[in-house]
């Protein structure tokens, strides 16, 4: 038990139960809305993420990382749980998205795409736990960047959606980098990447990873057809 002095705080208030949850700076949301959608998906990413850093090994890269990005994400919810008429109260880089943080992401893929010769053929995803985990942690990114269409403020000057976008191609990247040299393709074969520079620290032995952080698409996709794809080179939205 607690010293008497020391006030625990309560983690339920009662409020929602009517169906709303609160926003910042004021005013409720029906807690099926799609702002609170939105939200809820990136609190998945988030809790999808923290899987990933517990596969990963105490103060590696790949975990200070996906601490970085985890902590990103509270910054990016803050955004999306604001009204538009709040909207000016945001603090850029505490709860405001910022292009520096939209660029930070981008320099992170360009320096991991650096590091290896990326297999051009779609990924199956599965390689080891900490690679699988950052390849479904990229699916719930990529749920999330879908629903921000959802919520029509976040459509004008908001950088929620390139945040995501530049997110889900960084995870799809760490997974390959987490895989080593070796990648399982669609088409059935190993494909061996080149390294260019340092293994991860973060678990596997080697590295690489598999698209530009232009969003290019993968060359074809298993029956050898062109096939339009996001960076992330699994058929998923395009980005």
């Amino acid at each position: 038990m607690p010293p008497p002095s020391t006030r625990q705080p309560r983690i339920y208030t009662r409020h929602g139960d009517d169906g709303t949850t609160g926003l910042l700076y004021g005013g409720r949301a029906p807690k099926g809305s799609p702002r609170i959608e939105l939200n809820g998906a990136v609190d998945e990413a988030q809790a999808a993420l923290g899987v990933a850093r517990a596969e990963s090994d105490p103060d590696a890269e790949l975990d200070r990382l996906l601490v970085s990005l985890e902590r990103d994400l509270y910054v990016l919810m803050a955004e999306v749980a604001t009204l538009p008429e709040h909207r000016d109260k945001l603090v850029a880089g505490t709860t405001l998205v910022t292009g520096d943080m939209v660029a930070a992401l981008e320099a992170r893929i360009d320096d991991l795409l650096g590091r290896f010769d990326m297999p051009s053929d779609f990924v199956i995803p599965g390689h080891d736990r900490c690679s699988a985990a950052l390849d479904l942690a990229r699916t719930v990114v990529r749920r999330a960047e879908r629903l921000v269409g959802t919520v029509p403020d976040l459509a004008g000057d908001s950088l929620v959606g390139p945040y995501l976008n530049r997110l889900s191609d960084l995870v799809w990247a760490m997974a390959r980098w987490q895989e080593g040299e070796e990648h399982l393709v669609a088409r059935g074969s190993r494909r061996r990447g080149r390294p260019a520079g340092a293994g991860p620290t973060g678990g596997a032995d080697g590295s690489a990873a598999e698209s530009g952080a232009d969003g290019a698409a993968a060359e074809s996709g298993p029956d050898g057809a062109a096939a339009e794809s996001d960076s992330t080179g699994t058929g998923g939205d395009a980005g």
